[in-house]
């Protein structure tokens, strides 16, 4: 064993996978284990068995002077979409610093790991509890507390996992999702920039299956006659879909995500929230994928991460601290930095709910970017989390043949918009088929419009010239529009963030006939 700094240990690793650990290499890699030690806790990197017989790259921090014949909680940590076994380093050594055993590996078919990419398929789940199995045989890990975690990607699989291994006790999913197909194809429409970012990321950090590039042919190709099915495999791979599970385990269930995630929006987590029936907590704050959590990567301080510690304290280790008294909706709005509790996601607009009228018709040429947008994957929405600059448009200059505008009076007191904002209209197109995005913006008194929150629709088949009701709920978030601000709700039909399904010459008509008034309805918080 040769002893050193963990900084020093993750700067090794990094330099080795820049110097050329390709993918390809995941079986001629050396098996022995190496050890790395500081003063406090202790890191091993091993190969650890996974399902079907693959090997997983993976690494084990162990508390300082473990007692022999004393048992410890387990915590294992799957890594993200494309990034390696040393993800975690700083939080795996924090957590065994505390007392906890942790195993973190390269999920499968990513940089060293064995086997292809599944996308939180049945092997990815096997493979977690492979890796109990051997944390247990291999370590002084408490069978009776174990707990799962980790960002993104490991947040769907850890999850999942938890529906199908009763041993889970705990789990901390953060950025995640648990409905695949409302994260990457809400309102029916494709969200291109998140899939192409994954799909690219894969092939340069992994081996996606035969099945994944199928799949992502199909799903990239507007493969309509393919739609049933990219569903169903959709489907098999949400935690949304095996709830009922997951209860009947009764895993303390703990998820985080941010506002403006572009690859897993909040409103999917809310929901799949609200069906827990277990210990649960929901946390939501400004920012986009996993930049919440990111800082506590580097170990720097990071609320997200601290309670991940704290509600692995709660459930594993029995500690009375407090996570479970407090509310367990916790909110932090874009437009300030204190937290808001709520006993529950339905309470987060208990304010009631204001309704805009949308009574003018307006009717666009489709296939025009009007200016209006969501922003860019993972860039726009950070910067709404540091700068509080989310992407902006100018309302009046809005090109009035490619977008609608409908805007509310002026405020006379600020309106603090919490939840999910929902748009009902009728829509008549000139073709079968056609997509529009809603956008919502608070617009100050030089017109400037700020992104409250978007989200897209598509519709296919319907009959030309006839007219059919549209709901749409835009994606949550929590957002402070001051006085002497108005409201704004924007449509056009392109976006760089999605897919669109316009013909050439397509127009659409949005009114608001007498019988059944278009509106939006805008959450607040009680005043």
């Amino acid at each position: 064993m040769q002893r050193t700094t963990t900084a020093a240990a993750v700067a090794t690793l990094l330099a080795a996978a820049a110097l050329g650990l390709a993918p390809h290499q995941a079986q001629a890699a050396p098996r022995t284990p190496v050890a790395v030690a500081d003063a406090s806790s202790q890191v091993r990197f091993h190969d650890i068995p996974g399902s079907g017989g693959i090997t997983l790259k993976g690494n084990v921090f162990t508390p300082a002077g473990a007692e022999s014949g004393r048992k410890y909680p387990l915590i294992v940590l799957p890594t993200s979409w494309g990034l390696p076994q040393i993800e975690y380093i700083a939080q795996a050594k924090k957590l065994a610093d505390s007392g906890y055993i942790v195993v973190s590996y390269t999920s499968r078919g990513f940089w060293l790991s064995g086997g292809n990419i599944e996308v939180a398929g049945p092997p990815d789940i096997a493979d977690v509890s492979a890796v109990i199995d051997w944390a247990l045989a291999n370590s002084p890990a408490d069978a009776d507390r174990i707990g799962l975690g980790g960002v993104s990607y490991a947040a769907g699989i850890t999850l999942l996992a938890s529906a199908h291994d009763p041993r889970v006790k705990a789990v901390v999913a953060m950025s995640g999702w648990a409905d695949l197909i409302e994260s990457i194809y809400s309102g029916r429409t494709q969200h291109l920039q998140a899939a192409a970012m994954l799909g690219a990321a894969g092939y340069l950090t992994g081996r996606p299956g035969p099945e994944l590039q199928t799949l992502l042919g199909n799903f990239l190709g507007s493969r309509l006659d393919q739609e049933q099915q990219m569903i169903e495999w959709g489907r098999k791979r949400s935690a949304s879909e095996q709830v009922d599970r997951i209860n009947a385990n009764g895993a303390a269930i703990m998820l985080g995500n941010a506002w403006g995630d572009t690859i897993f929006p909040p409103n999917q987590y809310a929901k799949f929230y609200e069906r827990l029936t277990g210990p649960k907590r929901l946390e939501f704050r400004p920012g986009d994928h996993a930049t919440a959590e990111g800082t506590g990567l580097l170990g720097l301080p990071n609320d997200t991460w601290t309670n991940a510690h704290r509600w692995f304290d709660r459930y594993l280790k029995g500690e009375r601290n407090g996570i479970d008294t407090e509310a367990p909706v916790q909110i932090k709005s874009r437009s300030n930095d204190g937290y808001e509790g709520y006993a529950d996601w339905r309470s987060v607009g208990s304010g009631g709910t204001e309704k805009l009228a949308l009574s003018d018709s307006e009717h666009l040429f489709a296939n025009v970017d009007s200016g209006a947008n969501g922003g860019i994957l993972l860039l726009s929405s950070a910067l709404d989390q540091f700068v509080k600059v989310p992407p902006i448009a100018s309302i009046p200059l809005l090109p009035r043949a490619f977008a609608g505008v409908w805007q509310s009076e002026r405020y006379d007191t600020a309106r603090r918009v919490r939840g999910t904002v929902k748009l009902h209209t009728t829509l008549t197109p000139t073709k079968a088929d056609g997509t529009f995005i809603a956008y919502l913006y608070d617009v100050g008194p030089l017109g400037i419009g700020k992104l409250v929150s978007n989200a897209p629709y598509t519709f296919h088949g319907k009959a030309p010239g006839q007219a059919f009701g549209v709901d749409l709920e835009l994606f949550s978030t929590a957002y402070d529009v001051p006085a002497g601000h108005r409201l704004a709700l924007v449509v056009d039909t392109v976006d760089p963030l999605y897919i669109e399904h316009n013909p050439t010459g397509a127009q659409l008509t949005f009114s608001s006939p007498r019988t059944d008034p278009s509106y939006v309805s805008v959450p607040l918080r009680e005043q």
